[in-house]
């Protein structure tokens, strides 16, 4: 299975990243290109605990606390890649935004370059709750290549 901790991975994910034109259109979802960039960067930042999520406390939603365990035993049992229109949460970037293309697609490339230095050990998904490092793996590739095919790179 796909991780965020291997680097062959990473080095995929890094290609398809650069494969982004600011004209693709997403098969699926509301977002733009702009919008799809911007959450994942966000998102990554957070899981990495980088940038305004440095010093971020990290909590667990009730609804997370009833059903997460569950579904992140869904999401990270085999290689199936996440499905279809499945909600952003507090990361969804829901007003338009006009950013330089390039620049934002480095960003990511370097968040993802980042995972090699994986140290967050107080990460904890918002619904999903505590996570081990492989289920950070797996997941973190899922979350970005769910995303890229969104934009169908």
């Amino acid at each position: 299975m796909k991780t965020m901790f291997d680097p062959d991975a990473r080095a995929e994910l890094a290609q398809r990243i650069q494969a982004l034109n600011k004209g693709d259109r997403a098969r699926w979802g509301k977002m733009d290109v702009y919008q799809m960039i911007r959450h994942c960067n966000q998102w990554d930042e957070w899981v990495l605990g980088k940038g305004r999520y440095a010093s971020h406390v990290y909590k667990q939603s009730l609804p997370g606390k009833l059903f997460g365990k569950w579904a992140l035993k869904v999401n990270t049992k085999d290689a199936r890649p996440i499905g279809k229109n499945m909600p952003a949460g507090k990361f969804a970037i829901k007003d338009k935004v006009t950013v330089d293309l390039h620049t934002e697609k480095e960003r990511w490339r370097r968040h993802i370059a980042d995972y090699v230095h994986f140290s967050n050990d107080c990460f904890v998904h918002e619904f999903f709750g505590k996570m081990t490092r492989e289920q950070i793996g797996i997941f973190a590739y899922k979350h970005a290549d769910h995303h890229l095919r969104q934009f169908g790179v």
